[in-house]
């Protein structure tokens, strides 16, 4: 109780330990003054006591003192046994309990001149008796005011209060103590934590996740042979990819997918071209498939030409910032955005084109316009990107132990991408890792943090000279705001709804789509679906087309994302309207009439998907920054800071545990 109430405020305790100190004082001068009567009053008697033997004086109970500090007179054994003790008695006071009960050291001296002196030393003893007397009936007195229902007890539990008063500043106990808390497991979080040990040697340090299992959204499940995503489904390879892949020793179980294989945008009508099933492949090599992509109609592809050469209106100027469809539209005009951007907009954040920013969520393409030499268009600015970036392998080279990859492919892992967060959990052991643990709250001490925790065996404390926090930004601007003011703009930042839907159905209910072969109906990565197209899902990755070993032989398996920004009525539907929705949708692209409804292997509803970049988002990331450079040691990220690419992730892993290796030193 009383380590609690420390916690909360340390006013009252500084109040109460006052009050305990003028008792104190009051029994101390009363016992003085008793004490000088006494030896008054007896000093003619002792004038005429006899000489007392030679040697009680060395047994007297004067004690030797440490040097500098004054005679101390031990409590006894009993009393010390009848008085209860408090955990946090137990500890906080165990000092000054240690100077208490220092055991007497018995030097001999000379002995007293006269019976007076003798006598005096009698009085002595007898006075210091008098004072213990006076002091314990002026607590007693004390104490039944106040309501004290036992004089030992009380003055126990006293002693305790003042010993947090006297503690002021000094820090608050917690149950564990570790150089870096990470706050998230995701695959932010656990690479954090794995390059944090691997490459930084931060040894000392643990990773906290409020669900069962560590990968935070990354989810993955098996289940009758088939095996799917739940959050992410894939990532475009890296170098720091490779890197902590093969740090983890997972190597084995990577898997990329075939670069060549198509990505479909499913658009009927309009005056683009047929195509089977309405599935047209995005260009892979340019600019070849140009000639052959007729998504776009005539003047469509003039115009997005034209633009990609830089003949485009300038950019409007700051602060005012362009949306993905105002950018997109100025640079390549209106059908390439509605065809080709739209749908990827889609695939990628599940956002609003009209509100994303366009030099927040897609920086990247965004800084292509102000980068090349032969003016502002798209083209100049990608033919300089592709030198910074061969600069950048030839100065950073991979190591030749990582595993290689080729431009376009997709990865993952045999079991999924929680294989990747699952090894860093193995690699940290169970005494590093927490599962189940939902951070509550976060203070500082000092110059340290003190993390607050609703966990399985109760409330728990962690104490970190150091904090990685890489929950969502709701979570987060509840957790930090207070110490990071700017951190409670994190609330402004929207995820909508989005469900991830698994369904298998039998390779022969498939309509004939591009690419088949035996025994092989879906050939592809998978297919987009532009707004325009009314159909209410967002895209489906055609999985079992992807990796190897996704499902049982006869089957093939589609993972179908739906909701997002522009539908967010989907959190307010049953998850077997959903499923209908999907498989209604499945059919209408992929399907033959009369083929059965799919096999539903998995559904997930996530309330709040992923973070939108909207405008003013880099205004909030600026402040953020700022404010948390007043707080050394506080890391606050994730994807809505640095993207939410997979790979960004981890990169992010890799950066920060570097910084964090620094400030700790």
């Amino acid at each position: 109780f009383f380590e609690h109430m420390h916690m909360q405020s340390q006013g009252p305790l500084q109040a109460h330990g006052a009050q305990e100190s003028r008792s104190t004082i009051g029994a101390v001068v009363l016992g003085a003054v008793a004490g000088v009567l006494m030896v008054s009053a007896l000093g003619a008697w002792a004038q005429s006591a006899p000489q007392p033997p030679q040697g009680l004086y060395a047994a007297s109970p004067v004690v030797a003192a440490r040097p500098g500090a004054q005679p101390l007179v031990p409590m006894s054994r009993a009393m010390r046994t009848a008085m209860p003790r408090s955990p946090l008695a137990a500890s906080v006071g165990a000092q000054a309990e240690d100077d208490a009960h220092w055991a007497p050291v018995v030097q001999p001296r000379p002995a007293p001149a006269n019976g007076f002196a003798a006598a005096g030393n009698w009085f002595t003893a007898l006075s210091m008796a008098a004072t213990a007397t006076i002091a314990a009936v002026w607590f007693r007195a004390s104490l039944t005011l106040r309501g004290g229902a036992h004089p030992l007890a009380e003055i126990r539990s006293e002693g305790s209060y003042m010993a947090m008063a006297s503690t002021t500043g000094s820090p608050v106990a917690a149950d564990m103590t570790v150089d870096c808390l990470i706050i998230g497991s995701g695959i932010s979080g656990s690479c954090a934590a794995h390059h944090l040990v691997y490459n930084e040697n931060v040894q000392n340090i643990l990773l906290t996740e409020r669900n069962p299992q560590v990968g935070g959204n990354v989810i993955s499940k098996e289940k009758d042979g088939f095996v799917w995503e739940e959050g992410p489904n894939s990532f475009q390879p890296t170098p720091a990819i490779c890197r902590t892949v093969y740090e983890l020793g997972i190597t084995d179980q990577l898997v990329l997918a075939d670069a060549s294989l198509p990505r479909f945008v499913y658009w009927e009508g309009q005056g683009a071209g047929q195509k089977l099933a309405n599935l047209h492949a995005l260009p892979t090599n340019l600019p070849g498939d140009l000639l052959d992509f007729n998504l776009l109609t005539w003047p469509g592809k003039i115009r997005a030409g034209l633009g990609a050469v830089g003949l485009i209106a300038p950019a409007p100027e700051l602060p005012y910032e362009e949306s993905i469809r105002e950018f997109v539209t100025r640079h390549l005009g209106k059908e390439t955005f509605e065809r080709v951007i739209d749908p990827f907009v889609s695939g990628v954040y599940a956002g609003d084109p009209d509100e994303l920013a366009m030099r927040a969520a897609l920086k990247k393409i965004h800084r292509l316009e102000g980068l090349g030499d032969l003016g502002p268009g798209l083209v100049s600015g990608a033919l300089n990107r592709f030198k910074e970036i061969a600069q950048e392998k030839k100065d950073n080279p991979p190591d030749p132990k990582w595993p290689t990859y080729k431009g376009g492919q997709l990865g993952s892992f045999m079991k999924g991408l929680q294989t990747l967060p699952n090894a860093v959990a193995k690699e940290l052991g169970a005494d590093r890792v927490r599962c189940s643990w939902t951070c509550t709250g976060l203070t500082k001490d000092g110059a340290e943090y003190i993390a607050t925790y609703d966990t399985p065996d109760g409330v728990k404390t962690v104490r970190a000279k150091s904090v990685v926090m890489t929950s969502p930004t709701a979570v987060t601007a509840k957790l930090a705001g207070d110490l990071v003011p700017a951190a409670t703009r994190l609330a402004e930042v929207y995820s909508p709804p989005v469900a991830s839907v698994t369904m298998a159905y039998k390779k022969e209910d498939f309509k004939e789509l591009p690419g088949a072969k035996p025994g092989q109906p879906l050939v592809g990565f998978g297919h987009l679906l532009p707004r325009a197209m009314g159909i209410r899902s967002l895209g489906t990755i055609w999985s079992s087309s992807l990796f190897p070993n996704r499902c049982p032989e006869g089957y093939e398996l589609l993972l179908t994302y739906i909701g997002g920004a522009r539908d967010k009525g989907i959190a307010d539907m049953t998850e077997e309207d959903i499923v209908k929705q999907v498989d209604a949708d499945n059919h209408k692209v992929l399907l033959k009439p009369d083929a059965p409804a799919g096999k539903l292997c998995g559904i997930r509803v996530w309330k709040t998907a992923i973070p939108q970049y909207r405008r003013g988002h880099i205004d909030i990331l600026d402040a953020l920054e700022a404010d948390e450079a007043k707080h050394p040691g506080l890391f606050l990220g994730g994807n809505y800071r640095t993207g939410v690419a997979f790979g960004d992730c981890v990169a992010y892993g890799l950066d920060e545990a570097a910084k964090v290796k620094a400030f700790l030193g």
